[in-house]
């Protein structure tokens, strides 16, 4: 059976429709739809789907409560469809494990860029990297950037796939200010770059990691203004 490239969930059968009509017709994806968060896992589970498109009010099991369980065990790629624009909501999608938080009424144009830029992470996550300076080391850190393991202290850390795409990219370029344009692009795709509240929960999630004091930062550094810095 050919594998589902993509898992939706979503309580309304015309958004689910229309999504997964124009990613079979314009994308040659196939997918496979849900109505409730606990069929979302279920099928999760059994379709091991690249990518969860993930409505936020459903019934049984909202989607915060969905995506909260399935990183408990699930790597691929998840992207979140709300109504609410609030970036208190959005920051703790962010923070729970969604890589994209996509606002509802939404162009399908925007929604197949983004699921076009999901899918070809994934891909490259899953095929591995071909850095030609495998092993990257600042302070008491140390990332792996072929197998994807980052050490404290020689302690590996539990890194979400976006901390670890926003790390390597910081800790390939040390010592240079990334602007947050920049950082935007090269970690979530050339379609962002507004999306500064990404940026936010993620850093503060790498700092509380890597850190010893996460609220005064040694190895991550604000360029107020500008971007980011990796130092040590």
């Amino acid at each position: 059976m050919k594998k589902v490239g993509v898992l939706i969930a979503d309580d309304d059968p015309r958004i689910c429709a229309f999504i997964s009509r124009h990613l079979a017709t314009r994308e040659s994806i196939r997918t496979a739809v849900v109505h409730d968060g606990q069929a979302a896992l279920e099928q999760a589970a059994l379709q091991q789907p690249n990518l969860v498109i993930l409505d936020l009010s459903m019934p049984i099991m909202d989607g915060m409560t969905a995506l909260r369980k399935l990183r408990d065990w699930y790597s691929g790629a998840v992207m979140i469809l709300s109504a609410t624009d609030e970036e208190t909501e959005k920051v703790r999608a962010l923070d729970l494990g969604a890589d994209d938080y996509l606002t509802k009424p939404f162009g399908i144009e925007e929604l197949l860029a983004r699921v076009r830029t999901l899918l070809r992470r994934q891909r490259e996550i899953e095929l591995g990297g071909q850095d030609s300076e495998p092993v990257l080391t600042f302070g008491n850190i140390t990332v792996d950037l072929s197998s994807k393991i980052v050490l404290k202290d020689g302690v590996e850390l539990n890194l979400t796939r976006t901390e670890f795409e926003l790390l390597k990219t910081l800790a390939t370029n040390k010592g240079k200010i990334i602007s947050h344009r920049e950082l935007l692009q090269k970690v979530w795709g050339p379609e962002y770059g507004g999306e500064h509240e990404y940026l936010r929960t993620f850093i503060k999630q790498l700092r509380k990691k890597i850190e010893q004091e996460p609220s005064r930062p040694k190895f991550i550094l604000t360029q107020p203004g500008m971007g980011y810095r990796l130092v040590g």
